[in-house]
């Protein structure tokens, strides 16, 4: 009895595990490692060499609904994935659906911390919806390499 618990429970487990694969989205392992492959690109590329290939949508920092993002300290973004319009943009005042200012915010949390995770909302690129975002950044020199996704 035990063991048929046991292995229904494994056995639920795994389906669940294909099911969230299955629905496409991005994983919080998957957005660090993209985060750890673009900062090693820059050390070893070069700055201007990785944001080019960011902006252009390179497969390495580009997959699905993740994309790597960088800023500098003051907000500014260097290199965007999704969105080149937004690259030379001051970004610090912007705010989610909630009002959170999740910019300043993540310049505070790079400041302070070097490496974290932050929640807040953002338009998903292939959904085209508002939805709940975790990202995760690094500070690298003087800027902060990020990569989310959607929850």
């Amino acid at each position: 009895m035990i063991k048929s618990c046991i292995a229904t429970t494994m056995a639920l487990g795994l389906f669940a595990t294909q099911a969230v694969a299955a629905d496409g989205k991005g994983t919080a392992a998957e957005a660090t490692a993209m985060t750890k492959k673009a900062v090693t690109a820059i050390t070893a590329d070069g700055a201007a060499k990785t944001y080019e290939a960011i902006i252009a949508k390179d497969p390495r920092f580009v997959d699905r609904d993740l994309y790597v993002i960088v800023y500098d300290l003051n907000g500014k973004c260097l290199a965007h994935g999704a969105n080149a319009k937004l690259v030379g943009k001051d970004l610090i005042e912007n705010q989610d659906t909630d009002g959170k200012f999740y910019v300043k915010e993540r310049v505070e949390l790079a400041t302070s911390k070097g490496t974290f995770w932050q929640d807040y909302k953002f338009t998903n690129p292939t959904t085209k919806k508002i939805e709940p975002k975790s990202t995760y950044c690094e500070k690298t020199g003087e800027t902060i390499v990020c990569v989310g996704i959607y929850k």
